[in-house]
C-alpha cells in the first residue's frame, strides 16, 4: 500500500525520509509499508538483541516502532503488565522520538525529562505513570535514577531501545544502566540499539582497534552489530551528501602589538583581583569564592577575545568584547561585590577601547555593498577563514530556499559570526540565527529559545544556522541542503553525524581547511580512514561467527536498602549527598554543601566529610583508599548509609519528606474535592438546632413548668414607653445567656434591652392554650398574614387560626413570648403576665372566627347586637364624649389613642393614631376610581357600612421588622433600608378606616412597639444559646470560664454585618495556633531542622487541615455567616410569608460532606438559608472560625484553655516540661566560642542572664560558621522565636487596640512582626556585633545597613535595601532561646523584648507599603492605576501610572525583585501625587468618616448624595513623571455587549473606566413620587465632564443602571466607544 499522495511515485519512496522515520507530511497514517532493508533489520532484531548501524536518514526509528508495535501487541494479548522504554540521550531527541512513536502507534506514550520535575516524584507518582502508559520515552539518566531508587526494575521492562547507543561507554548513564542493572538481572529485557557510528573515540587506528571498540560496545549492550550490506535502496531515501573542501589562506596579519596591549590590560586587572583575594579575611570563604569566580571569568573573557582575534579577525573580536560586556557580571548585594564585578567591566571596557582604536573608522559601515573584503583581510579586520565563509555564502546566490547548517566549536564563535553576518549587507536576504546547546555557559541560550530557533530553521524561516555540536546527533532537519564544518570535526562520530544533517538530494557537506596546514589535513585523513575502517569492520562481521564477549563487571561498592532494593553506589553517592544538602534550609549567605578534607597516609588517602550544621549529623571519616577521588566516594557512600539509618534518607534513598504521621498530628486526608479552606470553594452546610429552645410542653394538657426570662426595654427618649415581655422555655439557659443587656438601634432613637432570669413559672393547660393562641395571633398578624388564600386562584380567603394550629408549632422550636402588665412600683423584680390583654386577644380570635370578612356578604346587625352588652360596658361613664362603634364593641373617644386594633376585612393589625373629626365614610376617596370610602369598601370588599357617618380613624400601619442590632445611622448612612430589612427613614404610611371594621384587642401601642423589638432581640438570644451549646460540647469535662458572647464573636463572620466579627479573634488565634504547634514540634523533634519543622507546622495550621478539623467537629453548623434578615424571621406558631423552599436535594437538616455539595461557581450566593437551614458557605470561613475559637479560648483562659480547645479539635499538642529539660540539657553541651565575655556583654544588652549559656551561643551562630565545626546554628531557635514573637506582639496589639478595625489590626501586626522591624531593633541595640558568622557578604551588608540606619536617625528618609535577613533571624532566635531558658515563660520573654522592640507601631504611626497605599488611595478617590513590568536581564523594570484630570502620572522602579520594583515605582508615584495635594492620609480619613464627611483638604469634593461605583482595587498595569494625554482617533475602545440585568450597565461602565484609566463617575440619586432618578457625571481627560440623567425607576440601584446605560449610549453616539465587541 502507498501513503496518501504517493500514487504514481516510485513505490520505494516513502514519507519517513529522516533518520527516525518522522514524516515530512503531518498527515501521515499510522500504518506504513516498511522498506526492504528496514524489514531485514527488523527480522534480525526480533531474533536477538541488535545494534542497528545505519546512516542518518535511513529510518532507524521506524524499525524501533515496528518492534514496539509487535512486542506491545504481544504483551497486551498475554495480559502481562510490562513496559517498553525508549531512551534518547538529549531532551531534543526525547521530544522528537516521543512525537514519532505517538504518531505511529496506538499505545499510550509519555515523555520524561528533568524539566518535568521527575526528580521530585515519589514511588506513588511513578507507579501511576507505569499503570497509565505503555511506552516511556526518557533520557537515560531518568531511567538510571528510577532503577537506583527502586521505583522500577528491569524485570518490569520487556523492550529497551537505545538511541545513539554509541554513547554507552565510560561513565555514561547507558553504561551504568547496563552494568549496574541489566547484566545483574535474572530476567532481561530485549535490547535494540541505534547508531550511525558504533565508535565513540576520536577515531580508530586500525582494524583491530575498530574491532575492539565495536566488540566493547556489543559486550556492554549485550547486543550484536548489524548493518545493511547492499546500500542501493538506502541511497534512494538517504542520499549521501556530496563532500567538498573549501580552502582558505593562513592569517598573515600580525596582531602581536594588539595582543600585548590586551594582555597587559588583563595582567593589570588580574593583579587587582589577586590583591582583592589577598585582602579577604580567611574566614570569609564566600568572598574568596566570589573573587576566584570573577577572576576565572576575567580569564575566560580574555581567552575568548584572543580566540576571536586569531580565528575571526578584529571585527569579530570587537563583537566578542561587546558580547562579554552584555554578559558582564553585576552585583548590588554589597560594596565588595560591586567593586569585584566592576573590575571585570573595567577590563572589558579597556579592551573595547583598544580594539576600537585599531579599527580605523569603526566597523559599522565596513560591510556595506562594495566593501573590499581582500583589503579587510590585509588589515586584519576579518580573517581569511571568515572571508572564505562570506564568499561561500555569496556563491549561494539570492535563493531564500537555502537551509544551511554551519558547525563551529565554540559558543562565542557562533554568537559573533551570527552578529557579523547580520551586518553584511550583501547577505541581507538570508535570515541568520544560532544555537548553543543547554550548557551552563553565560553565552548559552535558554532551552525555550533553542527549541524555537530549531523550529524556525526547520520551517525555512531561518536560512543560515550557526551551531555547536548540539544538532549533530539525531536532530530532524529534513530540508537541510548544506552543512559547513567551519571548524573541523574532532571525532569520526562528529564527522558522520554532522554530514548526516544534510538530508536533501544533491546536498553538500563542505569542510573548511587551511592551506598548507598539515595538522588539519592529517586530522581529516584519520577521521575519513576511521570511517572506512568502521564501515568495513561492521560489514565484514559475521554475526554467526563473532562471539559476544561477556561484559566485564567491576566490583561495585554499594549500599542496598533491603526493604525496597534501592541502591547507591560509590560513584553515585557523591551526587546523593549533594542532593540531600540541597534540601537543607539556606539563605543568601550560606549554601549548604558538604566539605571534604583529605589526609595523605603515605600510600593511601583518607577523607573526612563535614555536613552543614542543620544536617542529621555533622562529620564522618571514611576508610583509607588508594586515591583521593575514591576516598571521597567511599566516605560519601558511608554517609548515605548513615543518613538512611538516621531517617534523613527514606527507603528509596531520597531526602525524607516531612509528611506528619497520623498519630502525631492531624493532617488533611486526600479526597476528590480540592481547595478545602480556600476562598474560592463554596460548600453547602446545614444549621445546628438550638437544644435550649426545644420542648414537649405543648403535649402536656394539664400544664407545664417553664423557665422565665424577662425582657425589659428602656428608650433614650424618656416619653417613649415599651411594654415588658416574658420568654418562657422548657430548658434553663446559661447565666451569661439568660442575663444580658444590648442596645437596639431604631431610626432616631436607641432602646436598651435587658434580659434577666426570673426563675420558674407554671402555666395550667388553659393558660398555655391562651398563650399559644395569643402568640399565633400577633406573630402572624404583625409579621405574617392572618387572612390567606389556600389556593391563589380563589378569591375566598381563610382565617389562619380558624382550624387546628398544631402544625404551626415544632417540637424543636418551642417557646412563648408574652406581654407583662405595666406596674406602678419601681421594683423590676416583680412581674405579672398580662393575662387580661391575652384573654382579650383570645376573644378577638373567637370573634374573627365568626365575623371575619373573608369575601362573603357583610354580616348584618345580629352579630353586632349580640355584643351590645360588651359595647355598653366599654362606654360606661363616657356619655359626655363621642362613642365610636367598633365591630365588636363601642369605645369612648378618650380611650382610642394608641389602642391596638385588627381589621375584620384584612386581618391587619393597627394602632389608632387620631380621630379625623372632619371626615367620614362619605368623604371623597383618595383616587378617582372610587367616589367615597363607603363605595371603596363596598366594591372592593363587599362591605355595607352601618355607621357611615362616623369619623374615620387615622391608623398607624404595621411594617416589616427591621434589623435593630446594627447602628446603620452611626456608620454615616442615610438611614435607608437594605433589601434584608434594615432601618428605613421614610415617612411612616397611615391608613384611614371606619371604626366599625375594626376589633379592639385590649392592648395598647407600647405592647405593639415591643413586638417589633422581639425579632432582633430573640435572634441575638438564639445566637448566644447556640454559642453556649457549643461551649458545653467543648468544655464537657472541663470547668473553663469563657463567655458565650466571646464564642459568639468567634462564630460570627463579617458577612453578618454585626458590630463584632471573628476577624480580631481569628488574627489572635492564628498566632496562638502557630506558637503552640511550633513549640510542640520544636520540643518533640529535636533532630529535625527548621525546614522540616516548618513543613510539619504548615501541615497542621494550613487552612485545609483546619477546615477538616472544623468539619469533623461540625463547627459549620454553628457558624453565623449571613446578615440577619428580620423579614424572614419566623417565631413559634407563625407561618412564613417569604418561604425559601429547599432546592438542595437534601432531606435532612444536616448536609453530608460530599463533593457534590461543593462548588467554585461564582454565581452561587453565600450566606442565604433555605427553610431547612441549608446555606452555602465559603470553605475558608470554617478555617477562620477554628482560628477565632482558638483566639477566644486564649483570651478567656490563656494558653492552657487554647490547648484544651485544640485537643478537642484533635490537634495533638503537648508542651511537656520533660522535653523542655531535654532541650536545655542538649544546649548545655554546646562547645562555646572562647569569647565568653561577649556572652556577658550581650546578656547585659538584653537585660537577661541565661541559665544555659549554650542556648544564647546557639542563638547567635549563623549556619555559615560551618567551618568552625560547631555542629549547630540558630535556625531551629529562629523557627521557635518566630512563633513566640508573633504571638507576643499580636497579643499586645490585641489588648492595646480594642476598638480599631480588624483590618487595621492586621496591618499593625504586619508592620510589627517582620524581619525588617527585627533587624532595625538589632541595630538600635547593637546586637549585630554579636552575630557569629563566616560570610563576607553578610558582614558587608550589615556594615552598610548600620550606616544607612544612622543616616536615617540623622533625619534623612530610610531608602534603599532592607536589612540583612540574618539580623532579624538572630532577634527571633534569641527570643526562642529565652523561651527555652525560662521553661516556656512567655511573660518573661515579653519583659525582655518589649523594650527591645519599642517603639511598637500605633495606628497613627502606621505606614502602609507604597503599593498598598497607592491601591487604597486610588480606590478611595475613584482612580485606576495600571502596572507594567518587564524583565531586563537580571532586573525587573516596573512602571505604574495613575490618570488624573489631564495628566498621566508615571512612577518607575528597578530591582531584581518584581515586588520591590513595583514598590519603588509606587513610592515615586505617591510622591508625585503628594505634590498635587493628593495624599493617602486624606483618603484614610475619608474611609473612616464616611463619604459625606470628607474635609475640604480632600482633592475630590463629594456631596452627601454623590457616590462612586464600587471600586475594584485590583489595578491593571501601565507606568514619576507626568504626561499630557492625547487621544488617538483611530484607537476606539471596544466593549462587550451590555448585560441588561441589574448591575450590568454599571459593570460595563466600570470596566470601560478601568480600561481607559478614567476616574470613576459619580452618581447623584434623588427620590421623587416613590421613584428614583439618578444623574451621572463622568470626566474624560482633555474633554471635560459629560452628564446624563437616567429614567425614573422603582429602586435606587435600577436608577443607577439607567443612568450608566444612557452614559454608555452617549459615549457610543459621540464615537468614544464601540459597544457589542467580542
Amino acid at each position: 500500500m502507498h501513503l496518501p499522495g504517493e500514487e504514481g511515485q516510485n513505490p520505494l519512496k516513502r514519507s519517513f525520509t529522516d533518520d527516525h522515520g518522522a514524516a515530512a507530511d503531518q498527515g501521515v497514517s499510522k500504518l506504513f509499508n516498511p522498506r526492504r532493508y528496514q524489514t531485514q533489520v527488523y527480522e534480525v532484531a526480533r531474533r536477538r538483541n541488535t545494534i542497528a548501524v545505519m546512516e542518518t536518514g535511513t529510518g532507524k526509528t521506524m524499525i524501533a516502532v515496528m518492534l514496539i508495535d509487535e512486542i506491545g501487541q504481544a504483551i497486551k494479548s498475554s495480559g502481562d503488565n510490562k513496559l517498553i522504554v525508549f531512551l534518547a540521550p538529549t531532551v531534543h531527541l526525547v521530544h522528537q522520538q516521543f512525537e514519532v512513536i505517538k504518531e505511529h502507534t496506538a499505545f499510550k506514550v509519555e515523555e520524561y525529562y528533568g524539566a518535568k520535575g521527575v526528580d521530585a516524584w515519589d514511588k506513588e507518582h511513578w507507579e501511576n505513570e507505569f499503570k497509565t502508559h505503555d511506552v516511556l520515552v526518557m533520557t537515560p539518566q531518568i531511567l538510571l535514577d528510577a532503577l537506583r531508587k527502586a521505583f522500577l526494575t528491569l524485570e518490569a521492562v520487556c523492550l529497551m531501545i537505545m538511541d545513539e547507543c554509541h554513547r554507552a561507554t565510560g561513565n555514561h548513564p547507558y553504561t551504568k544502566i547496563m552494568k549496574e542493572f541489566y547484566h545483574r538481572s535474572s530476567i532481561k529485557p530485549k535490547v535494540f540499539g541505534m547508531t550511525a557510528s558504533p565508535v565513540i573515540r576520536k577515531g580508530v587506528s586500525s582494524t583491530m582497534d575498530c574491532e575492539h571498540q565495536i566488540s566493547e560496545l556489543e559486550s556492554i549492550l549485550d547486543s550484536q552489530i548489524y548493518t545493511i550490506e547492499d546500500k542501493t535502496e538506502m541511497e534512494v531515501y538517504a542520499p549521501t551528501a556530496k563532500e567538498t573542501r573549501r580552502f582558505y589562506n593562513p592569517t598573515w596579519f600580525s596582531s602581536l602589538d594588539l595582543k600585548e596591549k590586551i594582555k597587559a590590560s588583563w595582567s593589570k586587572n588580574d593583579a587587582s583581583f589577586l590583591k582583592l583575594q589577598e585582602s579577604v579575611p580567611s574566614n570569609f570563604k564566600d568572598l574568596d569564592d566570589k573573587v576566584k569566580a570573577l577572576r576565572k571569568r576575567l580569564s575566560n573573557d580574555y581567552e575568548k577575545i584572543l580566540y576571536c582575534l586569531d580565528d575571526l579577525g578584529l571585527i569579530c573580536a570587537y563583537e566578542a568584547v561587546k558580547v562579554c560586556l552584555e554578559n558582564a557580571p553585576t552585583s548590588e548585594e554589597c560594596e565588595f561585590y560591586r567593586k569585584s564585578s566592576l573590575q571585570c567591566r573595567y577590563f572589558l571596557e579597556e579592551v573595547f577601547g583598544i580594539i576600537k582604536q585599531s579599527l580605523l573608522n569603526g566597523c559599522e559601515n565596513f560591510l556595506d555593498v562594495g566593501f573590499d573584503y581582500l583589503k579587510a583581510v590585509d588589515l586584519g579586520y576579518i580573517s581569511p577563514k571568515l572571508n572564505e565563509l562570506v564568499q561561500l555564502f555569496h556563491s549561494f546566490g539570492v535563493s531564500r530556499e537555502l537551509l544551511c547548517l554551519i558547525f563551529v566549536d565554540r559558543i562565542v564563535t557562533a554568537k559573533v559570526i551570527e552578529r557579523f553576518m547580520r551586518k553584511v549587507t550583501s547577505l541581507s536576504h538570508f535570515k541568520i540565527s544560532y544555537l548553543t546547546g543547554s550548557t551552563t555557559s553565560v553565552d548559552a541560550l535558554t532551552p525555550k529559545v533553542q527549541k524555537e530557533t530549531l523550529k524556525l530553521f526547520s520551517s525555512g524561516e531561518v536560512n543560515l544556522l550557526f551551531s555547536t555540536d548540539v544538532v549533530e546527533e539525531g536532530i530532524h532537519v529534513p530540508n537541510c541542503s548544506c552543512v559547513i564544518r567551519f571548524d573541523l570535526p574532532k571525532t569520526v562520530r562528529s564527522y558522520v553525524q554532522s554530514r548526516g544533517r544534510a538530508r536533501q538530494d544533491n546536498s553538500q557537506f563542505i569542510i573548511m581547511l587551511e592551506r598548507g596546514n598539515k595538522q588539519q589535513r592529517d586530522q581529516l585523513y584519520e577521521i575519513i580512514k576511521s570511517e572506512g575502517l568502521m564501515t568495513n569492520t561492521a560489514l565484514n562481521r559475521d554475526p554467526e561467527e563473532s562471539v559476544l564477549k561477556p561484559c566485564t563487571l567491576d566490583e561495585i561498592s554499594e549500599y542496598v536498602v533491603n526493604a525496597t532494593g534501592a541502591s547507591v553506589t560509590a560513584d553515585s553517592s557523591v551526587r546523593t549527598i549533594h542532593k540531600y544538602c540541597d534540601t537543607l534550609p539556606r539563605d543568601k549567605y550560606f549554601v549548604p554543601r558538604p566539605a571534604f578534607q583529605f589526609s595523605y597516609l603515605g600510600d593511601s588517602y583518607e577523607c573526612k566529610i563535614t555536613l552543614p550544621p542543620n544536617a542529621a549529623f555533622q562529620t564522618l571519616v571514611g576508610p583509607a583508599c588508594k586515591n583521593s577521588a575514591l576516598s571521597k566516594q567511599v566516605v560519601c557512600l558511608e554517609a548515605c548509609k548513615k543518613l538512611h539509618q538516621l531517617g534523613a534518607l527514606n527507603d528509596h534513598l531520597l531526602p525524607s519528606t516531612d509528611k506528619p504521621l497520623e498519630k502525631d498530628i492531624n493532617v488533611e486526608s486526600k479526597g476528590p474535592a480540592s481547595g478545602a479552606g480556600t476562598t474560592k470553594r463554596k460548600e453547602l452546610h446545614g444549621t445546628t438546632g438550638i437544644r435550649a429552645l426545644s420542648g414537649t410542653w405543648a403535649e402536656k394538657l394539664d400544664g407545664a413548668v417553664f423557665y422565665a426570662y424577662k425582657f425589659d426595654f428602656s428608650c433614650d427618649i424618656v416619653t417613649e414607653l415599651y411594654s415588658g415581655f416574658i420568654l418562657l422555655i422548657e430548658s434553663e439557659l446559661a447565666k451569661d445567656v439568660g442575663n444580658i443587656e444590648l442596645t437596639l438601634y431604631l431610626v432616631s432613637k436607641k432602646v436598651k434591652a435587658s434580659v434577666s432570669s426570673c426563675g420558674q413559672v407554671r402555666l395550667d393547660g388553659e393558660q398555655m392554650a391562651k398563650a399559644k393562641l395569643f402568640q399565633e395571633f400577633f406573630f402572624n398578624g404583625l409579621f405574617g398574614k392572618l387572612f390567606h388564600r389556600a389556593n391563589p386562584a380563589e378569591k375566598q380567603r381563610e382565617f389562619l387560626l380558624m382550624k387546628e394550629t398544631r402544625k404551626l408549632w415544632r417540637q424543636s422550636y418551642m417557646y412563648l413570648v408574652l406581654p407583662l402588665e405595666t406596674l406602678d412600683d419601681s421594683n423590676n423584680e416583680s412581674w405579672t403576665i398580662n393575662w387580661g390583654g391575652i384573654s382579650s386577644c383570645v376573644s378577638v380570635v373567637e370573634f374573627l372566627k365568626q365575623n371575619a370578612l373573608l369575601g362573603a356578604e357583610h354580616c348584618k346587625g345580629d352579630a353586632r347586637n349580640s355584643l351590645q352588652s360588651r359595647s355598653g360596658a366599654s362606654g360606661t361613664g363616657c356619655s359626655s364624649s363621642q362613642i365610636f362603634h367598633f365591630a365588636d364593641s363601642s369605645v369612648n373617644e378618650k380611650n382610642l389613642k394608641d389602642m391596638v386594633v385588627v381589621a375584620i376585612h384584612t386581618g391587619k393589625i393597627y394602632s389608632v393614631f387620631e380621630v379625623l373629626s372632619d371626615t367620614s365614610a362619605e368623604s371623597p376617596f383618595d383616587t378617582s376610581q372610587y367616589n367615597t370610602y363607603a363605595e371603596y369598601f363596598h366594591k372592593k370588599y363587599g362591605v355595607l357600612l352601618m355607621y357611615p357617618g362616623q369619623p374615620l380613624l387615622r391608623l398607624k400601619q404595621n411594617h416589616n421588622p427591621h434589623n435593630l442590632l446594627v447602628n446603620f445611622n452611626g456608620e454615616g448612612g442615610s438611614g435607608k433600608t437594605s433589601e434584608s430589612g434594615l432601618v428605613n427613614g421614610k415617612e411612616r404610611m397611615y391608613a384611614h378606616m371606619p371604626p366599625e371594621l375594626l376589633v379592639c384587642t385590649g392592648l395598647r401601642r407600647d405592647v405593639l412597639k415591643s413586638f417589633y423589638l422581639l425579632p432582633s432581640l430573640i435572634h441575638r438570644l438564639e445566637s448566644l444559646m447556640l454559642a453556649s451549646q457549643l461551649r458545653e460540647e467543648i468544655d464537657s469535662h472541663c470547668s473553663l470560664q469563657i463567655s458565650s458572647s466571646l464564642i459568639l464573636e468567634a462564630l460570627t463572620s463579617l458577612r453578618c454585618s454585626e458590630d463584632f466579627s471573628m476577624e480580631r479573634l481569628e488574627l489572635l488565634g492564628d498566632s496562638v495556633l502557630k506558637y503552640t504547634v511550633g513549640c510542640h514540634l520544636f520540643l518533640k523533634y529535636p533532630e529535625k531542622h527548621d525546614g522540616q519543622l516548618s513543613s510539619l507546622r504548615q501541615s497542621v495550621i494550613c487552612n485545609a487541615n483546619l477546615h477538616k478539623l472544623g468539619i469533623d467537629r461540625n463547627l459549620q453548623g454553628y457558624i453565623r455567616d449571613g446578615a440577619f434578615d428580620p423579614r424572614r424571621w419566623v417565631g413559634p406558631g407563625q407561618v412564613s410569608i417569604r418561604p425559601v423552599p429547599c432546592e438542595c436535594g437534601v432531606d435532612t437538616l444536616e448536609v453530608p460532606v460530599d463533593s457534590k455539595f461543593q462548588t467554585r461557581d461564582r454565581e452561587v450566593v453565600v450566606g442565604k438559608c433555605c427553610d431547612k437551614g441549608h446555606r452555602w458557605m465559603g470553605s475558608k470561613t470554617i478555617s477562620d472560625c477554628v482560628e477565632a475559637l482558638i483566639g477566644a479560648y486564649y483570651v478567656a483562659g490563656g494558653l492552657s484553655a487554647a490547648v484544651h480547645f485544640m485537643k478537642w479539635l484533635q490537634i495533638d499538642v503537648e508542651l511537656e516540661p520533660s522535653l523542655v529539660s531535654e532541650a536545655i540539657t542538649t544546649a548545655s553541651l554546646h562547645s562555646c566560642n572562647p569569647k565568653v565575655d561577649e556572652i556577658g556583654i550581650l546578656e547585659s544588652k538584653l537585660r537577661y542572664v541565661f541559665s544555659t549559656k549554650g542556648l544564647l551561643q546557639e542563638a547567635i551562630t549563623h549556619a555559615s560558621e560551618q567551618e568552625s565545626k560547631l555542629g549547630y546554628s540558630y535556625e531551629r531557635l529562629e523557627f521557635l522565636g518566630d512563633c513566640v514573637l508573633d504571638l507576643l506582639i499580636t497579643w499586645y496589639l490585641y489588648q492595646s487596640h480594642k476598638v480599631i478595625d480588624p483590618g487595621e489590626l492586621t496591618d499593625l501586626r504586619a508592620a510589627s512582626v517582620n524581619n525588617e522591624n527585627f533587624a532595625q531593633a538589632a541595630v538600635r541595640h547593637n546586637l549585630q556585633q554579636h552575630l557569629q558568622h563566616c560570610s563576607g557578604l553578610l558582614q558587608s551588608q550589615i556594615t552598610e545597613y548600620v550606616k544607612l540606619l544612622s543616616e536615617h536617625d540623622s533625619g534623612t528618609k530610610l531608602q534603599g535595601p532592607k536589612g540583612p535577613k540574618a539580623l532579624g533571624d538572630m532577634v527571633e532566635s534569641i527570643a526562642g532561646a529565652i523561651l527555652i531558658d525560662t521553661e516556656l515563660n512567655l511573660d518573661e520573654v515579653w519583659r525582655v523584648y518589649k523594650p527591645l522592640l519599642s517603639p511598637i507601631v500605633t495606628p497613627d504611626k502606621l505606614e502602609l507599603p507604597p503599593l498598598r497605599e497607592l491601591i487604597e488611595l486610588c480606590g478611595s478617590l475613584g482612580y485606576f492605576y495600571k502596572e507594567q513590568t518587564v524583565k531586563k536581564g537580571e532586573t525587573v523594570h516596573a512602571e505604574l501610572s495613575v490618570q488624573l484630570k489631564d495628566v498621566l502620572l508615571i512612577g518607575e522602579g528597578i530591582d531584581r525583585s518584581k515586588k520591590i520594583a513595583k514598590g519603588e515605582a509606587a513610592h515615586h508615584l505617591l510622591k508625585e501625587l503628594e505634590k498635587r495635594g493628593i495624599t493617602h492620609s486624606g483618603s484614610a480619613r475619608k474611609r473612616k468618616l464616611g463619604a459625606d464627611q470628607v474635609d475640604d483638604s480632600s482633592p475630590i469634593k463629594q456631596k452627601k448624595t454623590e457616590m462612586h461605583l464600587p471600586m475594584d482595587t485590583t489595578g491593571l498595569s501601565l507606568p514619576a513623571t507626568d504626561r499630557k494625554i492625547s487621544s488617538s482617533k483611530n484607537d476606539i475602545p471596544v466593549i462587550k455587549a451590555i448585560n441588561m440585568k441589574k448591575g450590568g450597565p454599571r459593570v460595563s461602565l466600570y470596566e470601560l473606566c478601568k480600561q481607559l484609566q478614567w476616574q470613576m463617575p459619580t452618581f447623584k440619586p434623588t427620590e421623587k413620587d416613590s421613584s428614583f432618578i439618578s444623574t451621572i457625571t463622568l470626566y474624560i481627560p482633555n474633554l471635560g465632564n459629560i452628564e446624563c440623567t437616567g429614567d425614573p425607576r422603582s429602586d435606587k440601584k435600577s436608577s443607577l443602571d439607567s443612568a450608566a446605560l444612557l452614559m454608555l449610549y452617549d459615549l457610543e453616539r459621540q464615537g468614544k466607544i464601540i459597544i457589542g465587541g467580542c
